[in-house]
């Protein structure tokens, strides 16, 4: 849905701003005329609150310029935009985006070493959802390293929806509700087996939460380009539209554990590695097994249950 609101912002001669990961795997916000750099906003960025800088005061600088703008981030980054720039304008399109909240940057860097030490190699390139390989439902993140070698695992999504790792502020989060200060609001839409089950061919369903009439005078814009059908909103209720996540009461254990133990033990107690590591991994050896005698057994007559 970003890259069909997006298009149409850029086909009409107007900037976008949105957050992409830099070369040291930061997550910044940048402006951009044109489809190559806001292709490297797409996809999902699980790892720390982009770094704004004076992303604020350029926007305003586009907007007294008569530019369009279209200016997409969490709910509180467009919320701190609006209060920035302190009144409206025609050409001022907002899209936030649905989020948990936003971890501690020092999890994301602690995580990156960890892999390197293991792989013996400085990482070139990170993938948080890896839908080619393992689909949109698994949710796996795949890390390529300099040395042509790469990891794919869910320990920083463990730790990431095990919410331990958040801002203290996100606890107390104004916008987890359906009320939000974008013109669109857009997420993954889980659940969309239930809502829309011919959607789901687990490569992505946006949901999309047009919020006032800014928001459908632009989606009336794009969405021929689109193959969307509306459903109801109790449908997308998911639960950080619902309400915070609270703050799990392991919370000062865990940053116990992570100032005074190795990541190797933090990812084994709070990533999912380990036993339940172990567990999928034999799984995994055992579906090898039984796809090769599938195989092998050529034109036999072979059923599995």
């Amino acid at each position: 849905m970003f890259t069909a609101l997006s298009d149409q912002v850029l086909s009409n001669g107007g900037v976008v701003y949105g957050c992409v990961l830099t070369d040291e795997f930061d997550a910044v916000h940048i402006r951009t005329d044109n489809e190559e750099d806001r292709n490297r906003m797409r996809g999902s960025k699980y790892n720390i609150q982009s770094k704004l800088g004076d992303t604020f005061k350029s926007v305003k600088t586009d907007l007294d310029a008569k530019r369009s703008v279209l200016f997409s981030g969490t709910s509180c980054q467009v919320a701190g935009l609006k209060k920035y720039i302190g009144k409206e304008y025609d050409n001022l399109f907002c899209v936030d985006i649905v989020c948990h909240g936003v971890p501690s940057k020092k999890i994301w860097e602690a995580y990156l070493r960890w892999q390197e030490q293991k792989m013996h190699s400085k990482v070139a390139s990170v993938d948080f959802r890896n839908k080619k390989d393992f689909g949109w439902h698994d949710h796996v993140e795949t890390l390529c390293f300099e040395n042509g070698k790469s990891a794919s695992s869910q320990v920083f999504k463990e730790l990431f929806y095990g919410h331990t790792v958040l801002q203290p502020s996100c606890y107390e989060c104004p916008y987890k509700s359906v009320i939000h200060p974008g013109d669109i609001t857009i997420a993954d839409y889980w659940g969309i087996e239930k809502a829309a089950p011919e959607f789901d061919d687990n490569k992505g369903v946006s949901l999309v939460l047009v919020n006032n009439e800014a928001g459908e005078k632009i989606f009336e814009k794009v969405k021929e380009r689109l193959i969307w059908k509306q459903t109801k909103l109790e449908d997308g209720l998911q639960p950080p539209l619902k309400a915070p996540f609270p703050k799990p009461q392991n919370r000062e254990q865990f940053w116990r554990d992570f100032q005074n133990r190795p990541f190797e033990y933090v990812a084994k107690k709070y990533g999912g590695i380990g036993l339940k590591n172990d567990s999928k991994s034999f799984l995994r050896k055992i579906k090898r097994k039984i796809k090769k005698l599938v195989s092998e057994g050529g034109k036999r007559n072979t059923s599995i249950i």
